[in-house]
């Protein structure tokens, strides 16, 4: 696995924001895997089922429990271990508790990404620094077809629109403060599923819970579509442009997509029948006209992957079905460990391997 990316993560020092959350432990993990001294500030797991704790990723790197909000902490953390790249990924990630708690929102996903930022322009040795938003960061317009990079930034909700905030602050850092010397990304992927997610209000972890305890899955909105598409697929984008990146600085600095092809994209009806089927029995329900508390949510919302596929060569690999098939032995799986979770990257790196000797192309 080390191979990968010409070695250009192996032996280097990566701090990871976020790292006990759900992508963050899988970009950890993966980062451990080719080699890298992963370095990690977040606030500790959400529950005792997390990604993160199963695999007790606590004890295979450097885990420092912080909040994205305490600078001073943040920016000693920065100085003590001298990061040769940064992702960021810390956030309040819940478009509803956006609604609930406005303020904490903006304050972590704002304030959070500026001190993130103040602590990569206070450290020299950082030369690579990529921060994770969301394709919702996009003023939505309901269209039909894909949101490109040079897209306006907005946001209907909370969460949206600090997404779009953190973006801006992204570009404002990059044109005031990183000229030559420091490469930085912005990058943004659609409804990512896979193991060891168990988000309030989320889809899938709400089936599994639905199922892991013999009881309707409720679900609103049956006919939104949404964009879904496997945690390591947007990981893998992440780590190819951070190898980029790192040997040329400037070329492949700004913002990146990295979402699902359109047979990935789902009604979220067509999605839980998936999961049923999979999982091998469950039913469910729509509580849509139900829910008390429903807020505003998109019906349809796609990301534009060209930039990606031309300038990267990164295209997704996994059918939905397959993605739905990998997250669903995750959360079945007994005794679950560290080296679960490799055996599923390396079981994704054979598939990406397939493909791209198919399209014969190198990296």
């Amino acid at each position: 696995m080390r191979k990968l990316f010409n070695n250009v993560f192996d032996g280097k020092t990566v701090l990871v924001t976020g790292h006990t959350g759900f992508k963050g432990s899988w970009l950890s993990i993966w980062l451990k895997e080719l080699g890298a001294n992963v370095v990690g500030y977040a606030l500790p797991p959400y529950t005792e089922n997390d990604n993160f704790v199963v695999t007790n990723l606590e004890d295979k790197i450097t885990s420092v429990i912080g909040d994205i909000r305490d600078y001073d902490k943040l920016l000693a953390v920065f100085k003590r271990h001298k990061p040769d790249m940064a992702f960021h990924l810390a956030a309040q990630a819940l478009v509803r508790l956006s609604y609930e708690k406005p303020k904490e929102t903006y304050d972590i996903n704002v304030g959070g990404t500026v001190n993130f930022f103040e602590a990569v322009r206070k450290t020299e040795s950082v030369k690579v620094t990529i921060n994770v938003t969301s394709d919702k960061c996009y003023e939505n317009k309901e269209w039909t077809w894909g949101y490109r990079e040079n897209d306006p930034v907005g946001g209907y909700d909370p969460y949206s629109s600090s997404k779009g905030c953190s973006e801006l602050i992204t570009t404002a850092y990059k044109k005031s403060f990183f000229y030559s010397n420091k490469a930085i990304s912005s990058v943004r992927a659609g409804n990512v599923i896979g193991g060891g997610d168990w988000g309030k209000d989320r889809l899938i972890p709400d089936c599994i819970k639905a199922l892991k305890n013999n009881y309707e899955i409720q679900i609103r909105m049956p006919k939104a579509i949404r964009p879904w598409q496997y945690v390591l697929e947007p990981l893998y984008g992440y780590l190819l442009l951070a190898s980029k990146m790192y040997r040329n600085e400037q070329k492949y600095s700004g913002a990146w997509n990295f979402g699902p092809k359109h047979n990935s994209i789902l009604t979220v009806e067509e999605m839980v029948k998936k999961v049923i089927k999979y999982w091998g029995r469950g039913n469910w329900k729509d509580v849509t006209q139900s829910d008390k508390n429903q807020s505003h949510e998109t019906e349809f919302l796609m990301l534009d992957i060209s930039k990606a596929l031309n300038c990267l060569g990164w295209e997704p690999i996994l059918y939905v079905d397959a993605a739905i098939k990998f997250t669903v032995e995750w959360y079945k799986k007994d005794n679950l460990t560290y080296e679960f979770d490799v055996n599923q990257i390396n079981r994704y790196i054979e598939k990406l391997n397939e493909n791209l000797q198919f399209r014969n192309i190198k990296e």
